[in-house]
């Protein structure tokens, strides 16, 4: 069994996360398999409260080799699993402007289930992102000073 930890290393760059779940996500047999394969991206993907349902838009999801014509869209929208209080939480949340749901990481639990990890986050300022790079800079320099 490999390891297929799908991460969107962008997030943590572009947003803030103020608040974490793990959601589950209804996927079709072909949707797994290519999972499973590692043939998965989540750096574009969104998630969108529609109607009480939580919904991830725009996570690819390749096409499986060996799927014939039972195969799925690779970009269709696809609902997560969160329990009524989770979702009541986001939906109270989302109404603060300039929040949004996002997935940083897509991954296959012990019980061999494909979750995703979600966030609610608010985006950053570019001044916040370049203190990041600053202080990231420094640890790594700390670090070498370290070693040598």
């Amino acid at each position: 069994m490999s390891n297929s930890d799908i991460k969107n290393k962008r997030a943590s760059f572009e947003y803030e996360f103020l608040d974490d779940f793990v959601a589950g996500i209804v996927l079709t047999g072909t949707e797994i398999k290519s999972i499973r394969n590692g043939k998965a991206s989540i750096t574009e993907a969104f998630c969108v409260l529609k109607n009480g349902v939580l919904l991830i838009r725009n996570m690819y999801i390749a096409e499986y080799e060996a799927g014939s014509y039972y195969n799925h869209e690779p970009k269709r929208d696809r609902i997560l699993l969160l329990n009524r209080t989770e979702l009541n939480k986001l939906e109270r949340k989302l109404k603060d402007k300039g929040l949004t749901v996002i997935a940083s990481k897509l991954f296959i639990n012990e019980k061999n289930l494909a979750k995703l990890k979600i966030h609610l986050a608010r985006g950053k300022k570019l001044h916040d992102k370049r203190q990041d790079l600053k202080t990231k800079d420094t640890k790594r320099d700390m670090e070498r000073a370290m070693k040598s």
